[in-house]
């Protein structure tokens, strides 16, 4: 049976008091519109329509060719948002999901149960519920004597009585497709202009046709984000998950309330991280790691057996057996071989670090290459910048920069030479040759 899927994201967001469109606001360092569409890739046959509506562009943008976008120009609610892919879906067999865009907690394991739910169900739609006293804005689910599903109230339309249930609709739905479309144009517009998708339940229901409600237990997971208090919830919740996830995949975490990993990392087998560790973005550390504590890295890729104690990196590669900081920062372009050793208060940018060299503190090396098995005396700097133009600085492998080391690129250092402590070296030095002094001149060679 043929499943597709309509994810709602044509809302204005304006209680995110934010120029940033609701959607593309991240959780765990990935917007949540992604988790939506996540959540419906591996049951779904097609690629999701997403009904995009207040700052289209900028969404359809961002989603590009992962989902099929159509645009709810005018928002007159939920039913007509939906209506919205008629022109898509019309004339398919088999089912359709409906959710949100703003749901990043509900999970491909729930929604898959509520379309197995539907494929067993005679009637038309099954829809997710959930019991709780905290109501959060949602519609209640008024059942009939029988105990089935009789129909949705919002909130806003709602009775005392009705108010009191605790039966609360989610919001993700499981349609027969031919069903919905010749049902959706039967809402009827409510007291603010709007047509509610929950309305046809009662459609179905008046026509003798039966509503299933899977009724979920995690209540976490029905949580919709429309403001920042909302956005920190379920940032914490996420957060939780994916924690429980890597440290149940052999990641040791002394702290994990005070560890901070987006969605997109991966963390091999035997890795600690320490507290007020924070992996962002598109990061993967290797085995056997210690990462933190108070380390920032993002977009990086740390090889195994490295330390990183309080250090950034950023956009950088560090290979096996690396150890970094403390209080360190790689910035983009950093290129760490196994066995580099660097210090604390050294930085490192769009440069070469070869296999075993060694960095002292408070050091910066900007646009080189260095070879393997030197060494970078503390307080040495490549001068790579003249005010208009960036230059490139290549030292050769089994060279010994003394502290201090003033290095002014465009600059060639061969194998086994040696710069004296405190030297500014603003001319090519031959191999296995000494020079010092201000500016540095050889004085020997080095046998």
């Amino acid at each position: 049976m043929k499943i597709q899927s309509i994810i709602l994201a044509a809302g204005q967001g304006t209680r995110m008091k934010s120029d940033l469109p609701k959607i593309l606001h991240p959780v765990c360092g990935v917007p949540m519109i992604d988790y939506a569409i996540e959540a419906v890739k591996s049951f779904c046959d097609d690629k999701p329509v997403v009904v995009v509506g207040h700052h289209a562009e900028e969404v359809q943008k961002y989603l590009g060719n992962k989902v099929t976008p159509v645009v709810q120009q005018q928002q007159l609610g939920t039913g007509h948002a939906v209506l919205q892919a008629e022109g898509l879906l019309l004339g398919s067999s088999g089912l359709v999901l409906v959710t949100y865009g703003d749901m990043p907690l509900l999970t491909s394991e729930t929604l898959a149960r509520l379309v197995e739910t539907q494929k067993a169900n005679s009637g038309p739609m099954t829809m997710l519920t959930v019991m709780h006293n905290n109501p959060r804005g949602f519609g209640r689910v008024i059942r009939n004597n029988q105990g089935t599903v009789d129909r949705i109230v919002e909130e806003a339309q709602a009775t005392p009585d009705e108010l009191a249930i605790t039966e609360l609709n989610v919001g993700a739905y499981c349609f027969q497709n031919a069903w919905l479309w010749d049902n959706l144009k039967k809402i009827k517009v409510s007291p603010k202009g709007e047509y509610y998708l929950t309305d046809i339940v009662e459609l179905a229901v008046t026509n003798g046709q039966a509503v299933a409600a899977v009724v979920l237990d995690n209540f976490n997971e029905t949580i919709g984000i429309n403001n920042r208090l909302h956005l920190s919830e379920a940032e914490s919740l996420m957060r939780k998950r994916i924690n429980e996830k890597w440290m149940l995949s052999g990641v040791t975490m002394i702290d994990p309330a005070s560890t901070y990993i987006d969605a997109n990392v991966t963390i091999s087998r035997d890795t600690t991280l320490a507290p007020n560790t924070s992996l962002q973005g598109n990061t993967s550390i290797g085995e056997r790691c210690h990462i933190g504590p108070g380390s920032v890295i993002k977009d990086t890729k740390i090889g195994n057996d490295c330390v990183v104690l309080y250090a950034v990196t950023e956009s950088a590669v560090v290979e096996d057996h690396v150890e970094i900081g403390p209080f360190a920062r790689l910035r983009k372009g950093a290129y760490l071989s196994s066995g580099v050793h660097m210090g604390n208060f050294g930085e490192v940018k769009d440069s070469v670090l070869g296999p075993g060299v060694k960095m002292g503190h408070f050091s910066y090396i900007g646009n080189a290459q260095i070879g393997t098995d030197t060494n970078i005396g503390a307080g040495t700097i490549t001068c790579n910048y003249d005010g208009k133009n960036k230059h490139k600085t290549v030292i050769g492998e089994n060279v010994f920069i003394g502290s201090d080391t003033m290095l002014v690129a465009p600059l060639n250092i061969g194998d086994g030479a040696k710069t004296g402590a405190g030297s500014v070296v603003t001319k090519d030095v031959d191999e296995n040759t000494l020079v010092v002094g201000v500016p540095a001149k050889p004085i020997k060679k080095i046998k």
